[in-house]
């Protein structure tokens, strides 16, 4: 989940000065409404991390955002709160990258993390895309402010599939002008495979120069293409 920037109803007329220093109070008020919050979460004795707070602009509505990883009953924190603040209080739970859509700032590529920029959905990452992009498995490299598998991964992802299906699979057997040889591996993105020859000679072949694939077929003699 994420604090929700997207436009609303109309535009009634542009921000003034009264309007900024609003802005100003509210987050000033969002501080002390952390802290009374999470002097409150520990006088309960809950199970919850509090994320961050915020405080709607007119001052009607006070959202709270916070971590669980199970079912919490905070009626009687709400009512606390509602009691201390005389706001209408919203509680949110929210997974771990949604934590880092709200506060994260920077990622290892020195830029500011997708999610808290362009990114408006977070669909699912696997280990299957890293692998596909041969990028290093190490999981502190893979892992972004979340602790999840980076965004990013899915970003080249489709580009990577559709470019393997145009080269020949590993162990299969191709043809060149340098005669047969078996492919040893795959340089996707440099639309490449590594080949050895039966003189165990290596070399890099791109699929242009491939002049013809001999595919293994289960329980098949080698078919050519």
């Amino acid at each position: 989940f994420m604090k929700d920037t997207t436009a609303a109803g109309r535009i009634i007329r542009l921000v003034n000065d009264e309007d900024y220093r609003q802005r100003d109070q509210n987050r000033h008020e969002e501080r002390n409404e952390f802290l009374g919050c999470q002097e409150l979460v520990n006088e309960h004795k809950l199970q919850m991390q509090l994320v961050d707070v915020e405080h709607l602009f007119g001052g009607e509505r006070v959202i709270f955002y916070y971590l669980a990883e199970k079912r919490v009953d905070f009626r009687e924190l709400v009512k606390a709160l509602a009691r201390k603040y005389r706001s209408r209080i919203e509680m949110r739970q929210i997974g771990v990258r949604d934590e880092a859509k709200l506060l994260a700032d920077y990622g290892d590529c020195g830029k500011t993390v997708c999610c808290g920029t362009h990114l408006t959905e977070m669909p699912p990452v696997s280990m299957k895309m890293a692998k596909l992009q041969k990028t290093s498995l190490d999981p502190n490299k893979l892992s972004g402010r979340c602790g999840r598998l980076k965004c990013c991964l899915r970003y080249e992802y489709d580009t990577y599939k559709s470019y393997k299906k145009e080269l020949p699979p590993v162990g299969s057997t191709i043809i060149t002008s340098q005669g047969e040889g078996k492919v040893t591996n795959q340089e996707i993105l440099s639309e490449c495979v590594q080949v050895i020859y039966s003189d165990m000679k290596k070399t890099i072949v791109h699929k242009k120069d491939i002049l013809e694939v001999i595919k293994k077929k289960r329980g098949e003699n080698p078919a050519r293409q």
